[in-house]
C-alpha cells in the first residue's frame, strides 16, 4: 500500500487528529468540493443541479460505525426525510440512496441493521426509487451480503457493492450477476490485510477488470465506480464485446471528482451516477477520499492551513 495512503487511513481513525481537523478553520470550499452540505435541503439542491445537467445521483447520509441504537434510528429518519423530499421534488426517478449498514446498527446487531435498512427500503419504494447497500471493511462483507439477501426477498432491486481489492470479489461478482441484480463495483477504500486483499495497485486493477467481465457476462445491471481513465476505457470496450448498449450498465463517480468527465460520458449516451455524500459526519469520508487519491491531499492540507 502507498505509504501516504496508509498514513491518511490511520489519521481517519485517530480521534486527536479528527478533533484537530474538524475544528480547524477549513474553508467551506474544501468540504463542499466533496460533500454536498449538512442538511436535507443541501442534498436535494445538489441533486437538482446534477440531474438538470443530465446525471443520475445516489445519496449517502454520512455516518458509520454507529454503536448507539438511537443514533442508528436517527440515521434512518434522515434517509426517510430525504426520500420524501426527493419524491416531492420529482427527483426520485433519477436519484436513489446508498446506505452503510454500520450506520444503522450493524455493529450492535445484524437483525437491527436489517430492520432499519428495511425501513429505508419501504420509504424508497414509496418514493419510487431504490437503495444500494454500501460495502465497508472486509469483516462486514458476509454480514452485509446476508442482509442484502434478506432485503431482496421483498425488494429485489436493492443494490449490492463489491470491492475489487478483495481476493474473494470475482467469485462474489459471478454469483451476484443474476437477472435484475444491481451491483456496484469499486476498488475499495479501507485498509485491509494482505491475506484478504491485493496490496498492489496493479493487482487491484487486474481484479477490477476480471470483475467487470464477470458482471457484464451475467444478466444483472452492473454499476462501475471508477475515475481511472484507463479502466473507463476498458469498461467501454468490454461492454461492447458483451453486447451491452448504453443503459445496460452505468458509470459511477464521486461528487467533486472529474465532473467534466462525468458530463462527457453522459453526453455520449451513458448513464452516469454521482455519489453524493451529505451530513455533518464528513471527516471519515473525506479522509478516505484523500486515501483513494493521495494527490488530493495537498489540496486539502493547504486549505486546512488557510483561515477563512
Amino acid at each position: 500500500m502507498n505509504p501516504l495512503r496508509s498514513m491518511i487511513l490511520a489519521a481517519a481513525r485517530n480521534d486527536t487528529i479528527r478533533s484537530l481537523v474538524a475544528t480547524a478553520p477549513v474553508s467551506r470550499d474544501v468540504v463542499s468540493r466533496f460533500v454536498a452540505g449538512e442538511t436535507t435541503a443541501d442534498a436535494v439542491a445538489a441533486t437538482r443541479r446534477l440531474v438538470d445537467s443530465g446525471l443520475a445521483v445516489t445519496l449517502d447520509y454520512l455516518g458509520e460505525d454507529t454503536t448507539d441504537a438511537i443514533q442508528a434510528a436517527n440515521t434512518v429518519d434522515a434517509y426517510v426525510e430525504l426520500l420524501e423530499h426527493l419524491h416531492a421534488e420529482n427527483l426520485a426517478d433519477r436519484a436513489e440512496v446508498s446506505v452503510k449498514l454500520s450506520a444503522v446498527g450493524q455493529l450492535l446487531d445484524e437483525k437491527l441493521a436489517l430492520d432499519n435498512a428495511a425501513r429505508i427500503c419501504r420509504a424508497a419504494q414509496a418514493a419510487g426509487t431504490t437503495v444500494t447497500l454500501d460495502m465497508e471493511d472486509h469483516t462486514t462483507t458476509d454480514s452485509t451480503l446476508r442482509v442484502l439477501g434478506e432485503l431482496r426477498r421483498t425488494w429485489p432491486w436493492v443494490g449490492a457493492v463489491l470491492q475489487a481489492y478483495l481476493r474473494r470479489t470475482v467469485d462474489d461478482a459471478t454469483r451476484l450477476a443474476t437477472e435484475g441484480s444491481r451491483v456496484r463495483l469499486c476498488k475499495g477504500a479501507y485498509s485491509e490485510p494482505e491475506t484478504v486483499a491485493y496490496p498492489d495497485t496493479a493487482e487491484v486493477d487486474k481484479s477490477y477488470v476480471r470483475c467487470v467481465n464477470a458482471l457484464l457476462a451475467g444478466e444483472g445491471y452492473p454499476m462501475f465506480a471508477t475515475h481511472d481513465p484507463r479502466l473507463i476505457r476498458i469498461i467501454g470496450e468490454r461492454a461492447r464485446v458483451h453486447g451491452r448498449e448504453p443503459g445496460g450498465f452505468e458509470y459511477q463517480m464521486l461528487f467533486g471528482i472529474r465532473p467534466e468527465e462525468q458530463l462527457r460520458l453522459a453526453r455520449l449516451g451513458n448513464t452516469v451516477r454521482v455519489y453524493v455524500p451529505y451530513g455533518g459526519e464528513w471527516y471519515g469520508y473525506l479522509m478516505r477520499r484523500m486515501a483513494e487519491r493521495p494527490a488530493n491531499t495537498m489540496f486539502f492540507l493547504r486549505a486546512v492551513m488557510t483561515r477563512s
